[in-house]
């Protein structure tokens, strides 16, 4: 299933360091220009093409072209914006941007592909190819390398510090399978220059039931379902849905929906340490805990809502709506 790993593989080992000026000369910018224009048109056929060999044979012409126009001089400051197929990911830092696409047959099923480009003080081609080994890694749990890359495609990346070491935590997204999708935390850091995957990062030493400690951390749910993972700024946290399973078989991991309540992850002392709850919310006297149902798929994951506000949003909606007309003429119910 992973039939271009070979291929990325060996394009990046083999390249030759490429020494460059610290920005790109406008006749740089302009081949890249170019060079983008095809990758894009691949790239949109590798991910809509109509069939599994149309996918195939853009994929393995993508990636070499991506390889060819990384090795240009500078290649780092040049953004490729309009690869709309292909998440390009900075950290605070920008010492690093990771590429990462999606690579799906025509049954449903998905993997992943992806590089990183180290920015360079001379501006010399310098990446490591993302080899995505979900398929054949039997401990979801385990620390990686990049040629064993629990592979996904990025969507954030939130840089902390502790101790001298910079930590990069992954908000990524794997479309999984027919049934299933994920999202999923990862921490990548750099030892003796070299990506490493995973760490013991997710701290649960906070709960009430205390578990151990992940170096990964999952969430899986219903193919349709709109799930929330990932930072937000003004809280400061790595919020993420509490799922349940809408048919109350919690080993079906395809069952799992959100239900309007928030768990979450806090910076604290070199570890993401879990938070149960980020919302209480109080009932008023004689209110009902759910006065009307809460419609999911209005939910915005940009903005995290209480299930109180959720439902004061709901009523505003339902009192905006015109009154359905009917036959028999009777006032209006207030909402």
């Amino acid at each position: 299933m992973k039939r271009y790993l070979s291929l990325l593989l060996l394009l990046c080992l083999a390249m030759p360091l490429v020494h460059a000026q610290q920005k790109l000369t406008p006749q740089d910018k302009q081949s890249l220009l170019k060079q983008q224009d095809s990758l894009r048109l691949l790239g949109d056929e590798m991910l809509r093409g109509k069939n599994d060999d149309a996918r195939h044979n853009a994929m393995l012409a993508f990636i070499p072209r991506l390889v060819r126009a990384l090795k240009t001089k500078n290649s780092f400051y040049f953004p490729f914006d309009s690869l709309e197929t292909v998440a390009i990911k900075y950290p605070k830092d920008s010492t690093f941007r990771i590429f990462t696409w999606v690579d799906v047959t025509d049954n449903g099923f998905f993997s992943h592909h992806g590089t990183i480009q180290m920015r360079t003080a001379d501006g010399s081609l310098k990446l490591f190819p993302l080899i995505d080994s979900s398929e054949y890694i039997n401990n979801a749990d385990t620390i990686t390398s990049n040629r064993a890359w629990y592979g996904c495609l990025y969507y954030n990346i939130v840089q902390t510090h502790f101790f001298n070491q910079e930590y990069y935590t992954l908000c990524g997204w794997d479309g999984n399978n027919p049934r299933s999708q994920k999202k999923l935390l990862d921490v990548l850091t750099f030892k003796d220059g070299q990506p490493v995957f995973g760490a013991p990062m997710f701290s649960f030493e906070e709960d009430s039931v205390k578990r151990p400690t992940q170096n990964r951390f999952f969430l899986e749910y219903k193919k349709d379902a709109n799930v929330t993972l990932n930072y937000y700024p003004d809280m400061d946290m790595i919020v993420y849905d509490h799922l349940i399973s809408e048919s109350n078989e919690p080993r079906k991991k395809f069952t799992y929906v959100p239900d309007l309540d928030y768990e979450a992850f806090k910076w604290k002392n070199g570890k993401w340490v879990h938070i149960d709850k980020i919302f209480h919310d109080k009932l008023q006297n004689g209110q009902a805990p759910a006065p009307m149902p809460l419609d999911m798929k209005e939910k915005d994951n940009t903005h995290i809502q209480s299930e109180e506000e959720v439902q004061a949003a709901q009523a505003a909606k339902a009192a905006a709506s015109p009154q359905k007309s009917s036959k028999k003429k009777t006032p209006a119910k207030k909402p």
